[in-house]
């Protein structure tokens, strides 16, 4: 298992990712356009729909839903209270429903909701499959679900570092899951943010159908647990050590992203229209200006 893909360690992890995570870190590796091309595979236009957004985090991803979706039919479930304190705190997400719960036993009645939607979490799940199962169950006969995440990394030092961070799954992972799971009609499209070249993919949004005939007895939602994991001493020590390096690993790909972003500034982008191109904010101007000092001092101290 990845070192933070860990219920407790991805808690810490966040604790303290929140703070700057909306400023700094999602604008350089889930950007609106992604986020809105694929929430295109969603079909949230359909009137008085039910959506549920699993691992909702800061509500970056419900702001998208909610162009759509009238706040009061979206409910956003996210184990991290300190993200999703950002989420409540947004004026276009008041309206919405905030449950605080776990992505693979999801505190839902089954066949519940029109639309499963989940963007960047489940690289961060034990149990991946099992989540996709949790998917099926709360979504009605007829419904949607759609899976938005990262795929492995075709680079080989990027894939050490991803994989030594969180999950990165397979792309053909995604459609087994799906597969088994029970979705049917299973739609893709791949997402990227402007500075990312190469040939490898990104991310992926895959969607799928569960049968309208469906006529399976869901298993009733599983009893909160509101006990936190025991941990003894060791466990502490270990939980601390696994959040330490993989948080040192993911913050290896900011400085990553911010020089991309630079050398994508000196190519040609005629072919982006003016409004989609994405640009540094300048909390990431600051970020990247840090991060230029501190090659230096590296630089001269091992002269």
């Amino acid at each position: 298992m990845r070192l933070v893909q860990h219920k407790q360690e991805a808690y810490w992890f966040y604790r303290f990712l929140s703070i700057f995570y909306d400023k700094i870190v999602n604008p350089l590796f889930w950007t609106v356009p992604m986020r809105d091309k694929a929430l295109q595979l969603g079909q949230l236009q359909e009137a008085g729909i039910k959506v549920v957004d699993v691992g909702s985090g800061t509500g970056f991803n419900t702001e998208g839903i909610v162009k759509i979706v009238p706040p009061q039919q979206v409910t956003c479930v996210d184990q991290s209270p300190h993200q999703m304190s950002k989420a409540k705190a947004k004026p276009e997400l008041q309206g919405c429903t905030f449950l605080q719960g776990d992505a693979e036993n999801l505190p839902l009645p089954s066949n519940s909701f029109d639309r499963y939607v989940s963007a960047g979490s489940i690289e961060y799940w034990p149990d991946p499959a099992k989540g996709i199962r949790e998917a099926y169950r709360v979504v009605k006969p007829g419904g949607l679900a759609l899976m938005i995440g990262p795929l492995e990394p075709a680079n080989p030092v990027g894939r050490f570092i991803a994989e030594l961070w969180m999950l990165f799954p397979k792309e053909e992972e995604y459609w087994q899951w799906f597969r088994e799971a029970g979705f049917e009609d299973l739609q893709v499209c791949y997402v990227k943010p402007q500075w990312v070249d190469g040939k490898g993919k990104y991310g992926i949004a895959l969607a799928g159908r569960k049968p309208l005939t469906d006529t399976t007895e869901q298993p009733p939602a599983p009893v909160a647990q509101t006990e936190p994991e025991k941990m003894g001493l060791g466990r502490r020590l270990l939980m601390i050590f696994r959040v330490l390096i993989g948080s040192l690993a993911g913050f290896l790909f900011i400085p990553a992203a911010l020089l991309g972003y630079v050398r994508m500034a000196f190519t040609d982008q005629s072919h982006i229209p003016e409004a989609e191109r994405e640009r540094l904010n300048r909390h990431q101007i600051v970020a990247l200006l840090i991060t230029a000092v501190l090659i230096l001092l590296l630089i001269a101290l091992f002269r």
